[in-house]
């Protein structure tokens, strides 16, 4: 399972209780409309709840070869496959393990603390004879529910403002309210599983079986199992290889 797909059912599968968010949907289309229009962005508004983005393609799409129009794209999709493409692809799985990450750090924020933090990152993508360009990437949980639940995500792409050559690659999550940031490799979900859950994760990719954790911790193989079983379902994988996987790149392991 690819982060992408962990991503993907973290969000999709959230709890949406939705009335009538008209007006906040519209609100929030105009804005990403702006952002296209000022910045010469592209802009795609994502909606968790129809699994659906709405996607506002400034200049920079031309630069990239992408269509340029000032009507909106709509697709059935939160993920902008035809932008993704265009991203090398090192960048692009960096850019979806930092926004998995923001993700598991946000949810144990209080709602109102969330919409001051964005992700940035600096992505290499094609242009139309082939060269790799520098663009600057944000994201945003511009709009939320009242459960907790994340509904509307916005994304910039811009052209990157600082010189190609002399710029680093940087993938942060910012705090747009105070100006302080947390580089991906600070900060390790560490949250997000127990240290115990940690520690039998570590035996299980040192090809440990359930009988043998049991007796290095003097546990019960049930409880190893329920261990097992919770952290499948905290990462949201269907099994203990893709667990080690994702783990190792949240640097949980």
């Amino acid at each position: 399972m690819s982060i992408i797909n962990t991503l993907n059912e973290a969000l999709l599968e959230q709890v949406f209780e939705i009335q009538d968010r008209s007006l906040d949907l519209q609100h929030y289309q105009y804005t990403a409309f702006m952002y296209a229009q000022i910045e010469n962005a592209i802009a795609v508004l994502s909606d968790m709840n129809a699994n659906k983005s709405y996607i506002y393609n400034g200049r920079l799409a031309t630069q990239l070869g992408l269509m340029h129009s000032d009507a909106p794209e709509e697709i059935d999709s939160i993920w902008e496959e035809n932008i993704f493409k265009k991203i090398h692809p090192d960048d692009l799985t960096n850019k979806h393990l930092l926004e998995l990450q923001f993700f598991n750090m946000l949810k144990y924020l209080p709602v109102s603390d969330r919409s001051n933090y964005y992700v940035s990152s600096r992505l290499r993508m094609l242009d139309p004879s082939g060269r790799y360009v520098a663009v600057k990437h944000r994201m945003f949980y511009v709009c939320g529910l009242s459960n907790g639940s994340f509904w509307l995500a916005l994304c910039l792409y811009n052209f990157d403002d600082r010189d190609s050559q002399a710029a680093e690659p940087h993938s942060l999550i910012v705090n747009s309210a105070t100006g302080a940031f947390i580089k991906p490799d600070n900060y390790k979900s560490d949250n997000i599983l127990s240290a115990r859950e940690k520690e039998i994760l570590k035996l299980i990719k040192s090809g440990q079986m359930s009988k043998e954790i049991a007796s290095s911790f003097s546990i019960s193989v049930n409880t190893v199992n329920r261990h097992r079983q919770n952290i499948l379902e905290k990462l949201r994988v269907n099994n203990s290889l893709e667990a080690c996987r994702i783990a190792e790149l949240m640097h949980l392991i």
